[in-house]
């Protein structure tokens, strides 16, 4: 039996590697993919080989992933709950994919995932398994009982690795869980399970990565301009960048000003309530400035029945159906929908803030001669028919009112 396996090297994933190849008599096929953690990925390789790992692959998905997921995503307008940017459920249908695509090519029979049986990465890794390769097994020790029982907690995985002549750095466990990715920083668990702890107070101000507190922010604000075409941001302060080059300035701008930290309880899939705290400066400051286009260049009918789809194209990536034919239709209406949002738009940062500063497009459907409240030199606005359009509306309500009143006096 092969079986790939979602590798990072950290002490999960190395007694994974070694665990499941006992249990299954199976070659391991470790996979990590670069989609903007950050972490040091030099000495991986030697790592997986010395776990047990018969090969290794290693892939820079970064550009993928800005392209073709964080994109779409913020050309969808989507946010979960009101709040959350999506960017760990974004990041999972890419390396599961990823993953798919490792298993063809070395004929594999299986895939497996460290992902627990309480969360909702297990969900988006499986469905995208069964939506690109519905034969593949996927094997997930997390929700096997015999697992659990072996390694209820950190010490039991660490004497694993020493009985195991695996190499792992033993470190001091963190009092909250992190994941890292391009578009974001996730934090939950530990400290965070108390939904009344200050999460932004002074003194956790070691968690936060991307991004400074809002009152340590520069008492200057900075003015940033974003170029879009068709609903993609293709230059920041007027240099043409790559989708990855776009999300990494943005980050940086965004992180420099403190803007885009969030701290929610949100609806897991699994059924349960979860507290998560995030840090998504570029991704903030993007999906504010798409906004602030299509403001300016998107049909009022057209952008009324996308942001009532806003919803469930949200949830539809939160629960992990990113491969699903209604996310695809979905997807196909949005991308309609962004033919003509293309322009200028600048921002200002501001501790903790992003606020418009300007808008400007070649294809704007703002008419301020229409619009103005001098008189119309375009006379393309009779205010003379607003008075038949008004009788029309209160046609019904003043039936409505007459039919009440009866009934009233009976």
């Amino acid at each position: 039996m092969k079986i790939v396996l979602a590798y990072s090297g950290g002490l999960d994933t190395s007694v994974l590697l070694s665990w499941i190849k006992e249990k299954y008599h199976a070659e391991l096929i470790a996979f990590c993919a670069n989609i903007g953690q950050e972490e040091e990925l030099q000495g991986l390789a030697a790592k997986a080989k010395a776990t047990g790992a018969s090969k290794i692959y290693i892939d820079d998905l970064r550009e993928e992933f800005a392209r073709d997921f964080i994109f779409p995503l913020i050309q969808a307008g989507a946010i979960y709950e009101g709040q959350y940017f999506l960017g760990t459920s974004i990041a999972r249908p890419l390396i599961a994919r990823r993953m798919v695509e490792i298993a063809r090519k070395e004929k594999a029979d299986a895939t497996a995932h460290g992902a627990t049986g309480k969360g909702n990465d297990q969900v988006r890794f499986e469905l995208t398994a069964a939506a690109l390769a519905p034969d593949l097994q996927v094997i997930a020790p997390w929700r096997d009982a015999s697992f659990r029982e072996e390694f209820p907690g950190r010490a039991e995985m660490i004497a694993y690795c020493q009985k195991k002549d695996i190499p792992v750095q033993a470190s001091a466990r963190k009092p909250y869980s992190m994941d890292r990715n391009l578009l974001h920083i996730s934090f939950e668990a530990g400290i965070l399970e108390d939904p009344w702890m200050d999460a932004f107070a002074p003194r956790n101000k070691g968690m936060f990565k991307l991004s400074v507190a809002p009152e340590d922010a520069p008492d200057k604000p900075e003015f940033v301009t974003i170029d879009f075409e068709a609903g993609n941001a293709v230059a920041v302060n007027g240099k043409a960048l790559s989708p990855l080059g776009v999300m990494k300035t943005l980050n940086r701008l965004g992180g420099k000003h403190g803007v885009g930290r969030v701290d929610m309880v949100e609806n897991r899939y699994v059924g349960m309530k979860s507290r998560g705290v995030y840090e998504t400066p570029g991704g903030a400051i993007l999906h504010f400035a798409h906004r602030q286009m299509e403001t300016l260049t998107m049909d009022r009918e057209v952008m009324h029945l996308r942001d009532s789809l806003i919803p469930k194209y949200s949830e539809v990536v939160y629960y992990g159906f990113w491969f699903s034919p209604e996310r695809l239709a979905l997807q196909a209406f949005v991308t309609e929908s962004q033919k003509n949002v293309t322009g200028t738009v600048r921002v200002k940062l501001y501790k903790g803030n992003i606020m418009v500063a300007g808008r400007k497009s070649p294809v704007s459907l703002y008419n301020p001669r229409m619009a103005t409240m001098e008189a119309d030199p375009t006379q393309a606005y009779n205010q003379d028919d607003a008075t038949g359009f008004i009788r029309l509306n209160a046609l019904r309500l003043k039936v409505a009112a007459r039919v009440q009143r009866k009934l009233s006096h009976g």
